[in-house]
């Protein structure tokens, strides 16, 4: 299946290549008559990663309402790998590899198969993939996505997944859009069978979007983030069978940082937001027949 990107510290996690600093260290040396402050230089990590846990009222993916009942909750964890840093002057700026893993549980299962085991897991993904930025503000990243539901609920899914983002701050300051384009191409040999909210295999998406952002508090101990997603949803072939426009998402989501946890734990952030969704006929259907619909969300998340 395909999930919600993720909104909060992940959705800024998946701009790929930025490195959290490793802490200074400073010691004093005494000797002689003179004493010398040594200060070893601030070394900067080539691994980072976030992981955390998303409350939802609804699983919508890409538009497509997979769940609205019950208990929702969708653990994720993400690992980057930095593995070439040219510098700002650079043509290509860095490369870094990735991977991804996030789960789906849910209380209410009705497509679950009989008898498993894996009563509530619903969905398990795991994302490899590369980013490369470009001349300062561009980042190409393209992911493998694998889309498994432990307790059957449907059919192994396997796309590729290619994200063009641009980094306009320097051009906008603070009132920067953060665009960015993202095409998907299902796979071969996985997914549903055609019919089911347009997806099948073989099926292309293309999402537009925007993520404007404003600092709200900026020091203390709850330095706090608005960001107001904004995205849609087309698709080609077999993907919303081939109907094109799926759906126009426009959401705030509310970031705040916990500032009394310890430093050596990582940079932890609550997140709570809504997501309105506008639904094409056919993705319609599958909502119950609601061509408008909410999602509001809720989580806590650590980056390092």
């Amino acid at each position: 299946m395909l999930k919600t990107h993720k909104l909060t510290v992940t959705a800024l996690a998946m701009t790929i290549g930025a490195l959290l600093p490793a802490a200074a260290f400073a010691g004093t040396e005494t000797s002689g008559k003179e004493a010398k402050n040594v200060v070893e230089e601030a070394q900067k990590s080539c691994i980072s990663g976030d992981l955390g846990v998303n409350f939802v009222t609804k699983y919508f993916s890409r538009g497509i309402d997979l769940e609205d009942q019950g208990v929702i909750g969708q653990p994720y964890a993400d690992i980057y790998f930095k593995v070439y840093d040219g510098g700002d002057s650079a043509f290509i700026n860095s490369i870094t590899l990735n991977a991804s893993v996030w789960f789906s549980l849910q209380s209410h299962r009705p497509f679950a198969s009989a008898h498993n085991t894996l009563a509530a897991w619903y969905e398990f993904d795991y994302t490899p993939g590369i980013a490369v930025t470009f001349l300062k503000n561009f980042t190409l990243a393209t992911n493998y996505y694998e889309f498994d539901s432990p307790d059957g609920s449907f059919n192994a899914a396997r796309s590729i997944n290619a994200t063009l983002s641009y980094n306009d701050s320097d051009l906008l300051g603070m009132w920067a859009l953060h665009p960015h384009i993202t095409v998907l191409k299902e796979l071969p040999g996985g997914g549903n069978p055609e019919g089911f909210a347009g997806l099948g295999p073989d099926g292309w998406y293309f999402e537009p979007g925007i993520a404007p952002s404003f600092t709200l508090v900026k020091d203390g101990m709850f330095p706090t983030t608005l960001t107001l997603p904004i995205m849609a949803g087309f698709g080609a072939q077999h993907f919303y069978a081939g109907d094109g426009f799926g759906y126009f998402s426009a959401g705030a989501n509310v970031s705040v940082g916990l500032g009394f946890m310890p430093k050596c734990l990582g940079t932890w952030t609550y997140n709570v937001g809504a997501t309105y969704y506008y639904l094409h006929e056919h993705l319609a259907i599958v909502d119950n027949g609601h061509h408008n619909d909410w999602v509001g969300q809720t989580g806590v998340a650590v980056a390092f």
